[in-house]
């Protein structure tokens, strides 16, 4: 139907043309004077540039687009680098050329900077560059190029969508932390430990991906050869500093927040040598096993850069549902909401040689409210350990531990 009414469109414009250059030359016919043929003459050679224009295809028109690279941090600026080649170099008095991203991007800008008004004229190669600054957490979309042109009056006008679908993924935020792992010793207080998490090389119970750090006399040169990469041996001891990390889905004003403490802490813990798991429950659940090194790090990272906050259950409905997370030692959740329900749940989880931790994100400035207070000293009485955060100042999270 669309394509019936442009076509029915650029057929009226064309015969308005010719009605125009009709109606202009039958006045100077019949009025005659310098006037009346003062005014055809004029109009005649935009009636003839704007039935050229008619018959100019833009289909031969050939666009690429150029990012400087393809993954981005949120908050980073990237700057998009257009050119549009042609085969002939027919005049064209202006162009209308516009990016065409993807809804999230396209929602975040408070300016439209991806549309510019240029004039060719016989250029054959046009290049245009913009700037998009504070991308959004997530996978965005490049997926056309609008392209509009016209005459001067506005008579005849083309436009064509080229297709150039390519995309960009951008992780979340993260702040650069010191992990500390904590040890949930509620009457003599609680401890952090600032080495690197040291491990018992007397008894080998499986193979990992070299980090940095590691040993030379840790690498299992058998595995080496045979993946062509370099593998390490896990030893036994790591198993007690492994982490699991639960993060709540549900939609939230702070849902930005506790995905980027999650990657900062998750980044924290890989770089102290430690394991880290993952688990999310938005619209599909998304589970990650316990695992390490930088290829941990770069899974994770591309899972949060595209999770959502569109949980159809509560943090406390998905505690009840895992029954595996009874055989984690260290299990981590973030959310922005402190319930009783989630108290009761989590508390089932505490072990005599495990605990749990649940990271309160706030907004800066923002602190616990009166309810939550209870909740909290409920929460140490189970055994629960309940930590606040601040966005924009995840650093205070194990510095004030440790000061502790």
């Amino acid at each position: 139907m669309k394509r019936l009414l442009s076509t029915v469109r650029k057929a009226w414009k064309l015969a308005v043309l010719y009605l125009l250059i009709l109606v202009t030359f039958s006045y100077a016919m019949f009025q005659g004077g310098f006037v009346s043929w003062f005014l055809f003459y004029s109009f005649v050679p935009f009636a003839i540039y704007a039935l050229f224009l008619s018959f100019y295809r833009l289909q031969h028109l050939q666009v690429s687009r150029v990012f400087l690279k393809t993954e981005y941090n949120a908050g980073e600026s990237i700057k998009v680098e257009i050119t549009l080649k042609r085969n002939i170099s027919f005049p064209l008095f202006y162009i209308v050329i516009e990016d065409e991203l993807g809804e999230k991007l396209r929602y975040s800008q408070e300016k439209n900077w991806t549309k510019s008004f240029l004039f060719p004229w016989f250029k054959k190669e046009i290049n245009w560059d913009y700037q998009v600054n504070d991308l959004p957490r997530g996978e965005h979309h490049f997926q056309s190029i609008r392209v509009k042109t016209g005459d001067p009056l506005g008579l005849i006008e083309k436009e064509i969508h080229l297709q150039t679908d390519q995309k960009i993924i951008v992780y979340p935020a993260y702040e650069e932390l010191i992990y500390r792992p904590l040890e949930n010793h509620f009457d003599q207080g609680m401890t952090a430990s600032k080495e690197r998490v040291q491990r018992d090389t007397s008894m080998a119970i499986g193979i990992r991906e070299y980090q940095p750090g590691d040993r030379f006399s840790w690498i299992n040169w058998k595995a080496t050869a045979k993946r062509n990469d370099i593998m390490t041996k896990e030893f036994e001891q790591r198993q007690s500093h492994d982490v699991y990390i639960l993060m709540d889905c549900m939609p939230s004003g702070r849902f930005e927040a506790i995905v980027s403490f999650s990657a900062s802490i998750i980044r924290a813990i890989l770089q102290k040598g430690a394991q880290v798991g993952f688990l999310s429950s938005s619209s599909e659940r998304v589970a990650f096993p316990i695992r390490g090194g930088e290829g941990q790090q770069t899974q994770l990272f591309y899972h949060l850069a595209k999770v959502k906050d569109d949980s159809p259950v509560p943090l406390d409905r998905i505690l009840e549902a895992e029954g595996f997370l009874l055989q984690q030692n260290n299990l981590m959740l973030i959310t922005a909401q402190l319930t009783r329900s989630l108290i009761e749940k989590a508390g089932l989880l505490v072990t005599k040689n495990g605990s749990v931790t649940i990271f309160i994100v706030k907004n800066e400035m923002e602190s616990l409210l009166p309810d939550e207070l209870a909740l909290k000293g409920a929460a140490n009485a189970r055994g629960l350990r309940v930590v606040l955060v601040h966005s924009g100042n995840f650093k205070a999270v194990f510095s004030e531990v440790a000061r502790a």
